[in-house]
């Protein structure tokens, strides 16, 4: 007879299991919405002052993140070397790909600082109204320089994602959240007797609890605990050959988030550029679109932790286990999304349609309308995506995720800049292009977990492990 209990028990525990899967992504999906909540918010605020304040702090937004994307990449395999060590009962290693992660955040930001100009040099090429541009070139300018505080507690994040206590780092972004909002409400409107600086405001509010943010991870990473149990205080070095590691099977994440993000800000700026009414509609639908995916961010992040783990283990069926676990868990996520993004569109944009959208207020909404119901036909095959290229990422088949992750960005801005800037196609047009070209990525991802090739080419194949045995 069929037992439903010993049926679901057996999906759930274990090793790899739905269950420990829950229990790292859970908190990492929470602490990636708050992230997301910061982005919503501070963009919902500006648009109480004017659509192009909007598209502004998106524009700019975008543009100071992807200075700092290599670093963050590098830092993500540092989240799956963590793992490994931690999973190899080799804890006192763990400290010291943190502190590696730090070196490269420290030499990396007189870096960042010196492509400020290049940054107002996209700005001007891009095309975008003098009004947008204006307030983009204030908020890119603010943020660039809160990018070293990014940085460090990414650093610290990657510890306590690797080694699977990922409580704390939903704490330190909900109470980063709760400021966030805080300070950009009072700063944007000049609220509780502060100034009122607009899109300036906003930026500064979002670098202070960013930096709030930092002292709490710090704080959480240097507890008493934390240093008897990984020797903290005794990694503090240069390590060549972890930082050879961390480069070696880091760089391909680390140059993925910078080309993605290269070309993701390409196909919003093309958008952009087409006029007050697209820029509008494009950045309303892309702060829905962030719902879906952020959040998701968190189980690829675990997903990476827990194949990590399995692999530095050597535990081949657990470490596939995890990755069919997180592919539920993100299809579960997705069909909650359906139903509003489809059903309950005149709702979510109309959030950001006020009086201050002025006469094209009519024209922004018709379009955003379309826009945002499209995601609904995505959310499937971005679950697919999210779930395996964090699994491979784990297994350190980063090269080749990288290879099909970019060349997926660079397809997406090659069809918005031919259908808008060389065809002059409508930007529905463009958007259904980008949407269709979407469905072929997934699967890949897919096809190429199944097929167990990183077993020659990831991380896998430097430890001597015997492939021959394990079916």
């Amino acid at each position: 007879m069929f037992d439903v209990k010993k049926t679901v028990s057996k999906h759930m525990d274990g090793p790899g299991g739905a269950r420990e899967l829950i229990e790292i992504a859970v908190p990492l999906i929470v602490s990636y919405s708050c992230e997301m909540l910061m982005l919503f918010t501070d963009r919902l605020f500006l648009s109480r002052v004017s659509p192009a304040h909007m598209a502004a702090a998106m524009g700019g937004g975008l543009t100071s993140f992807m200075l700092v994307t290599f670093v963050l990449g590098v830092h993500g395999y540092g989240n799956a070397l963590v793992a490994q060590n931690f999973g190899a009962g080799t804890k006192e290693r763990c400290n010291i790909v943190v502190s590696q992660e730090l070196i490269i955040s420290v030499l990396a930001y007189p870096v960042i600082l010196a492509c400020i100009p290049l940054g107002h040099k996209l700005f001007v090429f891009s095309g975008i109204t003098h009004n947008q541009l204006t307030q983009q070139v204030i908020y890119f300018d603010t943020i660039v320089f809160g990018t070293v505080i990014v940085m460090l507690k990414s650093s610290f994040t990657s510890f306590f994602s690797g080694i699977g206590r990922t409580r704390i780092i939903m704490i330190t972004s909900a109470i980063t959240l709760g400021a966030n909002v805080l300070f950009n409400y009072a700063l944007v409107f000049g609220k509780f007797g502060m100034p009122q600086m607009g899109i300036r405001g906003a930026a500064i509010g979002t670098v202070t609890a960013d930096a709030l943010g930092m002292l709490i991870i710090i704080a959480a990473y240097f507890s008493r605990n934390n240093r008897s149990e990984f020797s903290i205080m005794t990694g503090w070095r240069f390590d060549a050959s972890v930082m050879k590691e961390l480069f070696h099977r880091g760089y391909p994440a680390g140059l993925e988030m910078l080309l993605n993000l290269i070309a993701f800000t390409s196909m919003v700026t093309i958008f952009h550029s087409c006029g007050e009414v697209v820029a509008a509609a494009i950045t309303i639908t892309f702060n829905w679109d962030m719902v879906s995916f952020i959040p998701m961010v968190g189980l690829n992040i675990a997903v990476t932790s827990l194949t990590g783990r399995y692999l530095g283990a050597k535990d081949i069926d657990s470490l596939k286990r995890s990755a069919y676990s997180g592919l539920k868990m993100a299809a579960m996520y997705s069909g909650t999304l359906f139903i509003p993004f489809l059903f309950f569109t005149g709702s979510l944009v109309g959030l950001f349609l006020t009086d201050a959208s002025g006469v094209n207020g009519e024209q922004i909404r018709e379009m955003s309308l379309f826009m945002v119901r499209m995601i609904s036909l995505y959310l499937f095959g971005d679950a697919v995506l999210i779930v395996f290229s964090g699994a491979l990422r784990g297994v350190g088949d980063t090269f080749w995720t990288m290879m099909v992750s970019v060349a997926m960005h660079f397809a997406f801005a090659t069809v918005s800049f031919v259908m808008l800037r060389m065809l002059h196609l409508d930007a529905r047009v463009a958007w259904i292009a980008i949407i269709a070209a979407f469905f072929f990525f997934g699967p890949i991802m897919y096809l190429r977990f199944r097929s167990e090739k990183w077993m020659k080419t990831g991380a896998l194949s430097d430890t001597g492990f015997d492939l021959v045995n394990q079916d």
